[in-house]
């Protein structure tokens, strides 16, 4: 029997699998290789790895996990996981099972981005989700902030002012922003736009021009999209799991879920900014929630 199974091979997940294989504990870390950040060339803020492009990190992660012969990488998909008496039975794509102690999820989310024509095009490219990951590649150009709320509108254009005085906020006709929230946004000189965005123009993924309904276009080179999420698998609601009012999995600060012997680590759990560092913290934490609670039940067990 496997001390753990790890689902999901992002920075959580390899984190996870590195701290459970230098504790000596048999694990299989899944890996369908479908990450989040795949729409990105470069991953920031990570140090010593900043600006490193998503794939070379992840080689590098498979370097540093063969080291420890107790863990293992199995690249495909699962497909289920199901609560036994005292252990997991987890299903493959390929129809093969695997028993296991515990499952640590690192499965992550999925963006979902506006109903915008083109908005796909630009996403990871000169459209991010993140100020913190790619503002610095942003610096001083004339940028925008994309989103259907207005609260997000508004704490995200107020971030962009680290990196640009020239912001522009475009609520795609589906919110409109308080006088207060105006007045405020003023102040920096942020112009706030709230008709209906038509289309975004631009070439080989940099954008150029967001056209509206009723109004002349305007030309931007860079910005902010706010994105919703959804769960990567459906494991969650399968496993009966608590989630969070976005959708993330409640855990403690160890990565345990309300389902004893489930934890959750990375963009799966984190309700805070989705950053390659904080989903690779994360995946540390759950292993070592992991390794305590076998540990525990080790020395409960009568001989």
């Amino acid at each position: 029997m496997l001390d753990c199974i790890v689902i999901g091979g992002g920075p959580a997940g390899l984190n996870a699998a590195l701290v459970l294989g230098r504790a000596r504990k048999k694990v299989i870390l899944f890996d369908e290789d479908k990450p989040r950040n795949r729409v990105t060339s470069e991953s920031h803020g990570f140090i010593t790895r900043d600006g490193i492009e998503p794939a070379e990190f992840k080689r590098i992660a498979h370097q540093d996990l063969a080291h420890y012969p107790s863990v293992s990488l199995n690249r495909q998909r699962v497909v289920a996981v199901k609560k036994e008496e005292h252990s997991f039975l987890v299903e493959a794509a390929d129809g093969t099972h695997f028993t296991t102690k515990k499952v640590l999820l690192t499965t992550g989310l999925v963006d979902v981005l506006p109903e915008i024509k083109g908005v796909a095009s630009f996403y990871g490219k000169s459209l991010f989700s993140c100020p913190f990951c790619d503002g610095w590649e942003m610096r001083d150009k004339a940028l925008v902030v994309i989103s259907e709320r207005s609260e997000h509108a508004v704490h995200m254009a107020k971030l962009l002012t680290n990196w640009s005085t020239d912001v522009v906020v475009c609520t795609n006709g589906t919110c409109d922003l308080s006088d207060e929230e105006k007045v405020l946004l003023a102040k920096k000189k942020i112009t706030v736009i709230e008709d209906e965005i038509s289309e975004l123009r631009g070439e080989n993924g940099q954008l150029q021009t967001i056209k509206f309904v009723g109004r002349e276009e305007i030309k931007r080179d860079s910005g902010i999209v706010m994105t919703g999420f959804t769960q990567a698998t459906d494991f969650a609601s399968s496993l009966e799991l608590e989630v969070n009012e976005i959708g993330g999995v409640v855990t403690d600060v160890f990565g345990r879920t309300n389902q004893a012997g489930v934890y959750s680590a990375g963009d799966h759990s984190i309700a805070g900014p989705s950053q390659l560092i904080i989903a690779a913290a994360e995946g540390n934490k759950a292993a070592v929630g992991v390794i305590a609670d076998l540990t525990d039940e080790s020395f409960e067990q009568k001989n």
